[in-house]
């Protein structure tokens, strides 16, 4: 059950979600029942002064080491708004042509936690992927007391680099979000150990993407010196990496090691023999995985609001969200800027052209 996840304490979704509009406790006036995009990416005036990001820290419903760790320095609850916002976001953008187009709102949020579905899997991912990538930028943009740029690197031919720039502090991130999240294993419980499995594929997929970027320094243009730094890919491409895991997640059961006694994530019992001859069957640990079979999301149900009017692409998508259902065509006049040019100095010239536009949605 999701209260029994909430307690251990690492689950970063069940944080998040509850940090963003909380079962119980309003944020920022929220009732639960709006869109996840609104959220603000800033904190409230009254509260950029002095120790005020402590109401903030104490408002959540945070175990007591997440709100010590939110109230000792004044970034982390802002950063902490930012991560929701994006992966929220980034989560929205790539589902934006699926079924369940990743509807968090009231109770279709709280349903899907509550099972171990393969969008609860990504869920997950993007959403601990999401406070690593936010944590290491804070860093890097100064909005942290307790970290600042990158360290030195760990680069071949150290004398030939200059270590320079402002570099996204992964290291420091790594270690915030582990302590955060508390990642403590339970070896009997499945759904813990799947959910602590997926918040870490986000966590690996972060590190996967992180980049050297080089500037050279010299006479005439040569390369004597190049002052370096590391950067996180941009989350946008994050996304998209857990999206294709999303699409090959991997759906698990659990078994007990013999010499440990400790619970271990395997395939399902009927997935066993055909995991003999398919070795890809086997979990990693960089794939995402799941336990329940996903509904259909067709119809409304407490885990989506169904497809009933959702607008479909019709070479696209329409069969497929539709459900069989058909689709209605609506046509329309639309004035758009058109043959844009730019002109001296400095102002953008556009032609308004009018055009008649066909809008699909899904038959009730």
């Amino acid at each position: 059950m999701l209260d029994g996840h909430c307690s251990l304490g690492w689950q970063l979704f069940a944080v998040i979600v509850l940090l963003t509009i909380g079962n119980t406790t309003a944020y920022f006036g929220l009732t639960g029942n709006e869109p996840l995009t609104i959220l603000p990416l800033t904190q409230e005036t009254e509260q950029t002064h002095g120790k005020a990001h402590f109401k903030v820290c104490d408002r959540l419903k945070l175990e007591r080491k997440q709100r010590r760790m939110c109230r000792r320095d004044p970034g982390v609850a802002e950063t902490l708004m930012e991560a929701i916002s994006m992966s929220a976001l980034e989560c929205q953008y790539q589902f934006r042509f699926e079924r369940w187009n990743c509807t968090l709102e009231g109770r279709y949020r709280t349903s899907l936690l509550r099972r171990g579905f393969k969008e609860t899997a990504f869920l997950y991912a993007i959403s601990s992927a999401g406070l690593t990538h936010a944590l290491a930028k804070a860093c890097s943009a100064g909005r942290m007391e307790r970290c600042t740029c990158d360290e030195a690197p760990d680069l071949e031919n150290r004398e030939a680099w200059q270590w320079g720039g402002c570099g996204d502090n992964l290291k420091y991130s790594n270690k915030f979000v582990k302590e955060f999240m508390g990642q403590k294993k339970s070896n009997k419980d499945l759904r813990a150990r799947v959910d602590l499995h997926n918040s870490n594929v986000g966590v690996k997929v972060i590190k996967s993407g992180v980049e050297t970027t080089c500037k050279c320094h010299g006479v005439s243009g040569s390369c004597t010196v190049r002052t370096c730094w590391r950067q996180l890919s941009p989350f946008h491409e994050i996304g998209k990496l857990l999206k294709l895991k999303y699409e090959t997640s991997l759906k698990v059961g659990s078994t007990t090691n013999e010499a440990t006694g400790e619970g271990e994530i395997t395939p399902p019992k009927k997935a066993i023999a055909a995991a003999h001859h398919q070795q890809n069957q086997i979990p990693r640990t960089t794939d995402l995985v799941y336990i329940d079979d996903s509904p259909s999301f067709c119809r409304p149900s407490k885990y989506s609001p169904g497809t009933a009017t959702r607008k479909c692409y019709k070479d696209k998508n329409c069969e497929s969200i539709c459900c069989g259902r058909g689709h209605n065509t609506q046509s329309r006049v639309v004035t758009r800027p058109c043959q844009c040019q730019v002109r001296w100095c400095c102002y953008v010239e556009c032609k308004q052209c009018t055009q008649r536009e066909e809008i699909y949605t899904c038959k009730d």
